[in-house]
């Protein structure tokens, strides 16, 4: 049978420090003999896509480097 998992107040800050700040990204626990052994956090950056102003840009100059053919 399974043994009830040990969690002091020690992991709960551990873990909450993990997820502070974590936009987007996974945190995985561990778990030995019914108590933590790791931790492990996965976090992901995502980046805006160029705004509408940038893009317009560079259609412009792209129509520019054509006409000058």
């Amino acid at each position: 049978m399974a043994k009830p998992l040990e969690l002091d107040d020690v992991w709960v800050d551990r873990i909450k420090q993990m997820l502070n700040g974590l936009e987007y990204g996974s945190v995985q626990i561990v778990v030995h003999d019914g108590k933590i052994a790791q931790i492990d956090k996965t976090e992901r950056k995502r980046f805006d896509t160029p705004s509408q102003a940038q893009s317009q840009l560079q259609a412009v100059k792209s129509v520019k480097q054509t006409s000058k053919v």
